[in-house]
């Protein structure tokens, strides 16, 4: 008997005249993930609820509009092309955001609102980078429930099936690929774990817990975007765009957390001013 990881037959559902997507739902529980993991951290560290929420209520929303410019940008054949509505750039709902925008564009207004808060940022970024690990591992999740951002093909037994109508042009022959999804889910919830384990560990601050996030998940991610068949249309040689971007993501992480770690020793007296 073949095994293989079977694809959902239904990406979504009607609720009067909506439709709920799977992959709306797996973002929003995601980000409820991040939210309370973090709340829970930030209030643990001495900083209220209300400046924490009122961030994120920020952030979040525009760090979404962030994901999916980057998206885009990096995709425009697909949005662009002759006989594509160029309109698509908006149905969110069908998949394509990129965490690289969401992180870059949130992270920047989580800056300028901590600012105005008054809020230590890089204290409020270590309490929320272990949640935002978690959150992207349920985020992952809305690949599966679109049949999308797999791998290549495989034979081994936890193979993903693709439908046909959801293969990658040149790869129709192929029944089963690297559930690429599945890989990250694991690999960020395991992110999350060092981060608490080391936060816990040697009393990290100062912006290192974020730092330590960004260099591990640009490290997994490498790896995950190596082996994905939705194929970026710039390259440098072998190395697709995004791949490189991860790579530069954990170089960048990991120099960080090395001058922090140099520089910037120990963790904030207080959280708030």
């Amino acid at each position: 008997m073949t095994l293989f990881i079977p694809s959902p037959s239904i990406s979504g559902f009607q609720l009067g005249p909506l439709t709920i997507r799977f992959y709306a739902l797996c973002l929003i529980t995601g980000i409820i993930a991040a939210w309370i993991l973090g709340l829970r951290r930030w209030k643990a560290r001495g900083g209220r609820q209300e400046s924490f929420e009122t961030i994120l209520i920020w952030a979040i929303p525009l760090g979404i509009v962030g994901a999916r410019i980057y998206h885009v940008a990096t995709h425009l054949g697909d949005y662009f092309a002759p006989g594509v509505n160029p309109w698509s750039v908006l149905f969110i709902w069908e998949g394509g955001i990129a965490i690289y925008g969401a992180i870059g564009a949130g992270a920047l207004v989580a800056w300028l609102v901590a600012r105005r808060e008054k809020v230590a940022f890089a204290a409020f970024a270590d309490a929320l980078a272990p949640g935002i690990a978690v959150g992207q591992a349920f985020g992952r999740f809305g690949n599966w429930f679109n049949q999308e951002l797999y791998g290549l093909p495989t034979d081994l037994p936890w193979g993903l099936e693709i439908d046909p109508a959801h293969r990658v042009p040149g790869f129709e022959q192929y029944a089963t690929f690297h559930p690429t999804f599945a890989y990250e889910s694991m690999w960020n919830v395991l992110v999350a774990l060092v981060l608490l384990w080391a936060d816990r560990k040697f009393t990290l601050g100062r912006g290192k817990v974020f730092a330590l996030y960004i260099a591990l998940y640009g490290f997994g991610r490498a790896f995950t975007e190596h082996i994905r068949l939705d194929y970026s249309y710039d390259t440098f040689g072998p190395i697709r765009f995004n791949e490189a971007v991860a790579m530069l993501i954990c170089l960048i992480g990991v120099v960080l957390f090395a001058w922090l770690t140099r520089y910037r020793p120990g963790r904030e007296a207080q959280v708030q001013f």
